[in-house]
């Protein structure tokens, strides 16, 4: 694994890749430049090193670090969060009402992501390590943080992926930290010029309605960015929310017919698997591409959360 420097998205805002499952361009972490200085999302605690390492080759010290977000506390967008805090003295965790509880007291988090990652968990998140509540800032909808003179971002409840999430928009740049709500962008893909985002559908609070109607909302606020969770920053707003919103009703037709013949979700991330492979050669990618490590498993994830609804509906 190479240590790579921050990426530069404009004047104000960089990315740091977190290395999320020893894999580059998966998940990143957002520094922006303001007078309180303010970062998006941690990652899981594996990535906290990589984050320490980028803000300081940017310049900064980690006690300068006011604002940590976390769009939603699944453990490989806040599972850092515990851990990275312990380093950042002046700094305090924003977080989505529903999700404040589980930074404070994890245990019942870290058993729903080892019960879907099983004997990888610990490799993959350790250690989890609860926040004090008073370092703990609730946000929610409707909700501003000032973090510079010329710079109020503002929160919104964008549910779907998950019940506890929400979206930040950054009124200078007119983009949105949009988390896992509306979607996967695939850097690897794109690096070979091509555009693909995907929903993502993980357990056990996913619910396609209201992640149409966070798309939806996103479409209606004619933003100019899109800042993704997995990974990087979309300037075509449009093309992505279209894609993403295409695939999702993709994503719940196979799911209702998997469920409907009395199969589960292995038959239905192969399902989704192919309907993918199927789709990118148009575009000339091999279906021995190295973006299919990540494909792959996001893939099982996602047909564990779908499988989980539609099961749930028939209760």
């Amino acid at each position: 694994m190479v240590e790579k420097d921050p990426i530069q998205l404009d004047n104000r805002i960089h990315l740091i890749d977190g290395f999320d499952l020893g894999v580059p361009e998966r998940t990143g972490t957002y520094v922006i430049d303001e007078e309180a200085l303010t970062i998006v999302e941690t990652g899981p605690s594996p990535s906290v090193k990589h984050v320490k390492k980028g803000i300081e080759s940017l310049g900064f010290t980690l006690d300068q670090v006011k604002y940590i977000i976390v769009t939603h506390i699944h453990l490989d967008h806040a599972g850092g969060a515990g851990l990275l805090i312990q380093d950042c003295p002046n700094a305090t965790i924003v977080v989505h009402p529903k999700g404040a509880k589980h930074l404070a007291a994890p245990k019942k988090l870290a058993a729903g992501a080892r019960a879907v990652y099983g004997e990888s968990f610990s490799e993959l998140f350790d250690p989890i390590i609860p926040v004090s509540e008073e370092r703990l800032l609730v946000k929610g909808e409707g909700d501003t943080l000032q973090i510079g003179a010329a710079c109020t971002l503002e929160f919104l409840d964008t549910p779907g992926h998950s019940r506890h999430h929400f979206s930040i928009f950054d009124p200078v740049s007119n983009g949105m930290f949009t988390g896992d709500t509306v979607g996967v962008r695939y850097q690897l893909l794109i690096d070979d010029g091509v555009s693909f985002f995907l929903p993502s559908t993980s357990p056990n609070q996913f619910d396609p309605d209201a992640m149409q109607t966070s798309i939806n909302r996103m479409f209606d606020m004619k933003l100019d960015r899109i800042y993704f969770g997995h990974f990087g920053m979309t300037k075509n707003p449009d093309k992505a929310l279209r894609q993403v919103s295409e695939w999702l009703a993709v994503f719940m037709e196979e799911a209702e017919q998997t469920v409907a013949e009395g199969k589960g979700y292995d038959e239905l991330s192969g399902r989704l698997l192919g309907k993918v492979r199927q789709h990118l050669r148009e575009f000339g990618v091999d279906d021995d591409h190295e973006v299919y490590i990540v494909i792959n498993l996001d893939m099982q994830v996602s047909a564990l959360g779908m499988i989980d609804y539609v099961q749930k509906l028939k209760q």
